[in-house]
């Protein structure tokens, strides 16, 4: 690691307590472990069990679930480093790390503050006072919009949180008659996120790149612009791809990162900035740049820079936080870096976000854990949040980890990236990491085609990560190795799943603690079940097993013979474009080897509950047994309206009986700090409504019901004509 730092006699820091969860707090441990820096955690109900917490020399509960209750309580964050003895705060980001009270309080505390000095928070914490202070310094900014005067011709804008980042709090509106709901919405989105709800307009430009300097400034008037960033690959105004250097900017030359790099050391210089902050720019294809706000904190993102630059950030926070000197000039950067965050959603439903336990995940060619690569040298860093035996929650960000792949080039980076993806071993909720590689390997984003609007014009890097042939391949797999498993009498939980241990004899903790896995083996304790091997007098039955990947039911029918397991020919061709020529050559509970077209291969599978992990030729598919027995009470009604993921009800939009339009918002849930809205798909009556606000539901669970309308001449219309009043 770097170090360009030079030692005042300030007070060392001996523990610190950092002010936030899940990657973040690993990272910012792993620095103060390399320093022997003692480390405090706080963490709320929902984490009592997370990573993080478990890594720290101390920790202290924070009573609650929600951020309100627990990680945005300030008073209760400095009462608890108070308690386990540490000696400084460190924010993180989201959360409390860019509000100015509580970096004052800190201070007043007697606590060494890890950030910029509460005023500076304040100024550039003012988006709209922000843009003030940047234009007097010189720096071009987009003008703000007064809402009661925007016109026809202004639109699209952008509704933005004055407070806090991270997409929070940000709608584009592209109708006049859409402002004020979205403002409206907008406003309560960043009052959950941020605690302040004041939002402004601005111009939209839809096809833009964000631009980024990470800036650091020393309390003796130094300030560096270490490198450049471009975040410009985004989903709902919130960062999905980042890299350095930017290609927008290699694209333009030194001339464009001179000026870039002037205007963000102006920016921290006309504060008197301490510490870590990144100054954001949006771009337009030209080469002309706008600033757009200053980023208080360390970035999601910061190891791009870190692995480009070869300084480790996290440690430059802290000798400055100690009142060390910059000494020289920043560091020139090396090779490319890009960075993916890696989330728990869906994105062909709208990257609706995804909550649930995570029974397994691993990144087996990462080499490197929240630590600086060598600038250059092709390497796979993993920054996750999230380990086997933890549960993703509906109360906050659904990133599981960063994974960041380094190169001597772009092409290079890439390529490690992608390759580390689809390597990647993952059973819990659906996430974007098909997304990530098919973009990662996309002709126009090899070729620097960047922009804000990388999504909406290439929809097909939303293309399913596995074609048919290759599902249904998993799928023989996943029914063989089970037959496997009852034939060596395996144990069965209800609907006739599965359980049965690993290679190693033995459960795993995520395992262990399903419930069908636990009845399955106390009926198998009780009755076991026989082992019957491959032996028959005469020719078995059929069999059958189901699995559902992506939406689409694969129905496997198998059977054992005397010269082993033959697959039927309908589940070689039904529903593909062609027959698949494939035999089974051998088969145990864990591994099948198939011969497909002539050419053999191994195939792992393992079990947890209803679920077949799939492994094959470095890639790793989850598939869901389908149960063989429906139970009649999970059918929903025609027109229920079912919580599409565990949320809070914020908001109700009609009465119970009242005539609703097709697409008419009926209910409002917040869940992994953002507003989900639930319309109604078709015209109709709201016939049952089974929610309150303030209930927490459910994912899948039934909020409410919409019926076709009755119709004049019908037998409900006819019962009442005539009536007497």
């Amino acid at each position: 690691m770097m170090n360009n730092t030079e030692t005042s006699p300030d007070a060392r820091i001996k523990s610190v307590l950092v002010a936030n969860r899940g990657e973040i707090a690993r990272r910012v441990f792993a620095t103060c472990r390399e320093r022997g820096i003692d480390t405090v955690a706080v963490y709320s109900d929902a984490d009592a069990n997370a990573a993080f917490v478990h890594e720290a020399d101390s920790a202290v509960h924070l009573p609650g679930v929600h951020p309100g209750d627990t990680y945005l309580r300030g008073d209760l964050i400095i009462d608890a480093a108070l308690r386990a003895g540490a000696n400084a705060i460190h924010p993180g980001y989201g959360f409390l790390s860019e509000n100015a009270d509580f970096a004052q309080a800190v201070n007043d505390a007697g606590l060494i503050w890890i950030g910029p000095s509460p005023d500076s928070i304040a100024q550039m914490g003012s988006k709209v006072e922000s843009k003030a202070l940047m234009r007097a310094a010189g720096v071009p900014v987009l003008e703000q919009l007064d809402p009661a005067e925007i016109t026809e011709a202004e639109l699209p804008v952008l509704v933005k949180a004055s407070a806090g980042g991270g997409g929070r709090g940000m709608r584009v509106v592209h109708a006049l008659d859409q402002l004020e709901d979205t403002i409206a919405a907008a406003a309560r989105e960043a009052a959950s996120a941020f605690g302040d709800p004041t939002v402004f307009c601005e111009r939209y430009i839809p096809t833009g790149h964000h631009i980024e300097v990470q800036v650091f400034g020393d309390s003796h008037g130094n300030v560096w612009a270490i490198g450049e960033r471009e975040c410009s690959l985004q989903r709902r105004h919130q960062k999905v791809i980042e890299e350095a250097p930017s290609p927008l900017v290699e694209r333009h030359g030194e001339a464009m990162r001179a000026r870039l790099y002037e205007a963000a050391r102006a920016a921290a210089a006309q504060i008197g900035y301490l510490g870590a902050g990144t100054v954001e720019f949006l771009a337009d294809d030209s080469g002309e740049f706008f600033f757009l706000e200053m980023n208080t904190r360390l970035q999601v993102e910061h190891p791009v820079t870190e692995c480009t630059s070869g300084l480790d950030l996290v440690a430059l926070q802290l000798d400055i936080a100690s009142g060390k000197a910059l000494t020289g000039a920043a560091p020139s950067t090396v090779g490319h870096a890009i960075e993916v965050r890696l989330y728990a959603e869906d994105p062909v439903a709208d990257w609706q976000p995804q909550s649930g336990p995570v029974r397994e995940f691993s990144m087996p060619s990462a080499n490197v854990e929240f630590a600086v690569a060598q600038p250059g040298t092709a390497q796979l860093r993993l920054d996750s949040g999230i380990s086997a035996g933890e549960q993703i929650s509906t109360f906050y960000d659904p990133m599981i980890a960063k994974v960041i792949g380094v190169g001597a080039n772009r092409s290079e980076a890439a390529a490690v990236l992608a390759d580390g993806l689809d390597e990647m071993r993952w059973d819990g909720p659906r996430t974007n990491a098909a997304l990530l590689v098919q973009t990662l390997r996309e002709p126009a984003f090899l070729e620097g085609d960047t922009t804000t609007a990388y999504f909406d014009e290439h929809p097909e890097v939303f293309a399913p990560a596995f074609n048919q042939i290759e599902v249904r391949v998993a799928a023989i797999a996943a029914a063989i190795a089970s037959a496997s498993a009852v034939a060596t009498g395996a144990a069965a939980g209800p609907n006739d799943v599965l359980v049965h241990a690993n290679k190693m004899g033995t459960l795993d903790r995520a395992v262990a603690h399903d419930a069908d896995t636990a009845l399955g083996l106390a009926n198998a304790a009780a009755h076991p079940r026989p082992k019957i091997g491959g032996w028959r007098l005469f020719q078995a039955d059929w069999r059958l097993r189901s699995f559902i990947h992506d939406g689409i039911e694969h129905h496997i029918e198998y059977r054992s013979t005397r010269d082993g397991w033959e697959i039927s020919a309908g589940t070689l061709s039904i529903g593909l474009d062609s027959p698949i020529d494939l035999s089974i050559v051998t088969a145990d509970a864990y591994s099948v080897r198939v011969r497909v077209a002539g050419v053999e291969r191994n195939i792992a599978v393992t079990r947890a509950a209803q679920r077949a992990i799939v492994t094959t030729r470095k890639r790793t598919l989850t598939l869901l047994e389908a149960p063989r027995y429906l139970d009649p009470s999970t059918v929903a009604a025609p027109g229920s309206l079912l919580a599409p993921m565990p949320g809070a009800v914020i908001r109700v939009g009609a009465k119970l009986s009242e005539t609703v339009a097709a697409g008419q918002p009926i209910i409002w849930l917040e869940a992994m700090k953002m507003e989900h809205v639930i319309q109604a798909p078709a015209d109709g009556v709201l016939a049952e409504l089974r929610v309150n606000l303030g209930d927490q539901v459910e994912f899948g669970a039934a909020l409410a019901v919409i019926a076709e309308a009755a119709k004049p001449g019908d037998p409900a219309q006819k019962s009442t004509e005539g009536a007497v009043a």
